[in-house]
């Protein structure tokens, strides 16, 4: 008879290593870098190989080297710089997406998943890119439906909404997330629909319905939609990061959120503007028109901005008094943002 040490010996054997098949990963890295440009919001957009529309680009990006790479950060602003010229100040990382890019490199082997690490960024008045082929493209110019400025935009009415509540109606939402909501709770929730509220936060959210219903989407995904092809955005696509207007999205969604809470909008604005100019930069952002004398009581009450004793003169009219951001609130409050309601300021 067997000893059970013999046995316990025995069952701690180690089993036959079982090989499997690793397929090959690539980290990328991308920002999406915004700024105010003459009451626009904009973002930098390099060149690439698309053709079709003048805005085509991509975001500037560029694979991580462990080698010449200290930090993913420090991966990021060398390529930035590299593509733009700009030197980036505030970065802040956004998100991961993990894709399949491409066909199959090789008989042999699938093409590499890319990693994307996505960041979002900020530039001032003052940054402008160095190289010619870099181009400051507004964020409207990909998401017209975002732009509130003038009211209800009317591709809301005249393309994007016929043509959603025809997706609804065909069949109940396949996506399986959220799991509650079908497709026609998604466009109430989303769009605003049937008494629903638009929320500017859902920038993302309204993006990857519109490419799940076939309205927009990656360069060729969508053949043979009449609907798609009658309405001819800008891509914003790289031949191995894929979708780079999802990022967008990702950031706007992201950066609305964050000047409620943090005192960010201020990167965007020069060392001293007026009430005015702090006005139509966060009206840029969020998309809707605010109340003027409910923006100045906001900014003004919450301890946001200072004035400096100097005023700017204008011909023809009143001089403005001029502001700065105001450094010593935030010793003072948690959440030192400029808290809009959209449309209730």
């Amino acid at each position: 008879m067997n000893s059970p040490v013999r046995h316990k010996e025995s069952a701690l054997k180690s089993r036959a290593h079982v090989r499997t098949a690793v397929d090959p990963v690539e980290i990328g890295l991308n920002a999406a870098i915004f700024a105010v440009r003459g009451e626009e919001p904009v973002v930098a957009v390099v060149p690439t190989a698309l053709t079709g529309h003048p805005s085509d680009g991509s975001l500037p990006c560029g694979p991580f080297s462990p080698r010449e790479h200290g930090t993913l950060e420090g991966g990021l602003r060398s390529w930035v710089h590299r593509q733009t010229g700009i030197e980036l100040g505030f970065a802040q990382q956004l998100c991961t997406f993990g894709d399949r890019i491409g066909p199959p490199a090789n008989a042999g082997g699938a093409a590499p998943v890319v990693v994307t690490v996505c960041y979002l960024a900020l530039a001032g008045p003052a940054a402008e890119n160095g190289h010619e082929p870099t181009s400051w493209q507004s964020w409207y110019a990909y998401f017209p439906w975002e732009d509130w400025r003038h009211g209800r935009p009317d591709c809301l009415a005249n393309h994007i909404e016929p043509h959603l509540r025809d997706w609804a109606a065909r069949q109940p939402s396949e996506s399986g997330w959220p799991a509650a909501l079908d497709r026609g709770q998604r466009l109430r929730l989303y769009f605003g629909c049937d008494g629903g509220a638009w929320d500017e936060e859902k920038v993302l959210e309204r993006y990857e319905l519109l490419c799940e219903a076939g309205l927009i989407g990656q360069p060729g995904s969508i053949p043979g939609n009449p609907a798609a092809l009658a309405w001819r955005l800008p891509k914003l696509w790289h031949q191995t990061q894929g979708d780079h207007a999802r990022v967008l999205a990702t950031a706007i969604g992201e950066f609305r959120r964050a000047i409620k809470y943090r005192p960010a909008v201020f990167e965007l604005m020069a060392e001293v503007f007026t009430l005015f100019e702090l006005q139509k930069t966060v009206e840029a952002i969020l998309g809707p028109h605010l109340h003027k004398q409910n923006f100045r009581r906001l900014v003004e009450g919450g301890g946001l901005v200072e004035p400096t004793g100097e005023y700017r003169y204008r011909t023809g009219g009143r001089p403005a008094q001029l502001y700065r951001f105001r450094r010593d609130v935030m010793l003072e409050r948690l959440a030192p943002g400029v808290r809009v309601k959209a449309g209730r300021a």
